[in-house]
């Protein structure tokens, strides 16, 4: 009996060695921010000297993508590791079909791949793959602790009058006061507590609680996404307690709106590092920085994206499948790990974090997913794995699709899978404006092939019948 107990308490003691040696790990995903919003990928007007500060000590990435090119679904490649022709969610599907737009009992997310190797795990900001009570609802895929919004429209309001911590409704005091007796626009008058600053304290609460076990925080952010409601009655739908260092910019209000929204989110960054390095858990944290989609224009008739040059060198924006609509910034940072400085042209996309989180955990993912461990190329290793492709589906106005051969060769069908292929050169033509399908017949017609066998049909998704 003794040589039991005492075999046990060693056994408890390397679990508690074992565990202590786990990384951290902390992923800040924006909203609708553009490849070319951040000082560190070349923007000029917009101060984010956090998150540069972020890329100056880790490694930035230069050819990222997202999983799509809208929200849910992006969210949807992310949390499962499988690309658009095969995971859950591909569309946002709104209110009324809230079943296509959840995760389902039974989808492995990368948050219950950290949770069952022994991860404290917390969603802080938008989740959009499920409601309250349902299957898709955070609590049932992984997270320990929620606090922030559950549904995507409900998270366009970034002064909301509530929101959900752990599947309480917590009011806040943005009443709803109507003043369309008088001005017709039946909007709030009461905007008090801002949604991003309330991320901002959760996150750093949950750092707080969990800093003396391996944690994994999932900070979901909702800036720069603009109030679409707001846009459509007021006119400018990009909403911040005040425009900062911008009010006297000579821009119209709402380009002034959408800096302050970012150069915010850049000092919560700047706030949350901070609380790293002041709790000693800096070497031990790595921090990656990402948005879910390439830039909006539904900050009112008045912002345009073009301005800030949004999308950096890149055609399109949100609800493009040309690159300006899903190549994201991407930048990780793990001191004394990742060497300072360095710029990555490795081609990955939101589908490797599950492979990449995994193996920092030391955990083990679900075969055969769409997913190839970052680690490699992150600390400087040899032996990195490549996709033969990457690819996109994407549900609106029909639906069109997209794939990466390599790093080179882009393929695109618009609207409709049978529509011609348009083919570009990304070596050659970084901005998208020749198509060669003409002249390079067999890569057209290898993209082709891979947009028919990448696809896999599920219950709410489906390519139309040839």
């Amino acid at each position: 009996m003794r040589l039991w107990i005492a075999a046990l308490f060693v056994a408890v003691a390397a679990l508690a060695r074992a565990q202590a040696t786990k990384p951290n790990i902390i992923f800040i995903l924006a909203d609708d921010l553009g490849y070319g919003e951040l000082g560190s990928y070349g923007q000029k007007l917009i101060a984010t000297p956090h998150v540069d500060r972020l890329a100056a000590e880790g490694m930035r990435f230069t050819q990222f993508y997202a999983g799509s090119t809208v929200c849910a679904p992006s969210r949807s490649v992310l949390m499962t590791g499988l690309h658009m022709g095969r995971t859950r969610v591909r569309g946002n599907a709104g209110p009324g079909n809230t079943a296509a737009q959840m995760l389902r009992t039974g989808d492995v997310t990368v948050a219950g791949v950290l949770q069952r190797a022994g991860y404290a795990t917390g969603l802080v900001g938008k989740w959009g793959l499920g409601l309250v009570d349902d299957e898709g609802e955070p609590r049932r895929h992984g997270f320990d602790y929620h606090y922030g919004f559950l549904s995507q429209t409900h998270a366009h309001n970034h002064f909301p009058s509530f929101l959900w911590r752990n599947g309480v409704k917590v009011p806040l005091p943005n009443d709803l006061v109507p003043v369309g007796a008088v001005e017709g626009t039946g909007y709030a008058t009461k905007r008090i507590a801002y949604a991003g600053d309330l991320f901002a304290g959760e996150a750093q609460a949950f750092v707080e609680r969990n800093r003396d076990r391996p944690f994994f925080l999932f900070l979901s952010l909702t800036s720069p996404h603009a109030n679409n409601e707001r846009s459509r009655v007021l006119g400018d739908g990009n909403e911040v307690p005040d425009l900062g260092p911008y009010a006297d910019r000579p821009w119209n209000e709402a380009q002034k709106a959408h800096a302050a929204m970012i150069t915010r989110l850049d000092r919560d960054v700047g706030e949350l590092l901070a609380q790293l390095r002041r709790l000693g858990l800096d070497e031990k944290t790595l921090v990656v920085f990402s948005s879910d989609n390439g830039p909006h224009r539904e900050g009112g008739p008045s912002y345009d994206p073009a301005f800030f040059q949004a999308s950096g060198p890149l055609a399109g924006i949100k609800r493009s499948l040309t690159d300006g609509g899903i190549r994201v910034p991407f930048i990780a940072r793990w001191p004394g790990r990742i060497r300072p400085g360095s710029v990555s042209t490795h081609v990955g996309y939101f589908g490797d974090l599950m492979a990449t989180f995994a193996e920092v955990a030391g955990a083990k993912p679900l075969p055969n997913l769409d997913s190839i461990s970052l680690v490699p190329t992150l600390l400087g290793r040899t032996g990195q794995r490549r996709h033969e492709f990457l690819y996109w589906e994407f549900y609106e106005d029909g639906v069109s699709q997209a794939v990466l051969l390599g790093d080179r060769w882009k393929g695109i069908r618009l609207k409709n899978p049978r529509a011609p292929l348009q083919l570009y050169d990304l070596a050659n033509d970084l901005g998208e404006t020749t198509d060669v399908a003409a002249k390079e017949p067999n890569v057209a017609e290898r993209l082709v092939r891979i947009m028919r066998e990448a696809h896999v049909d599920n219950e709410h998704w489906k390519l139309p019948a040839p």
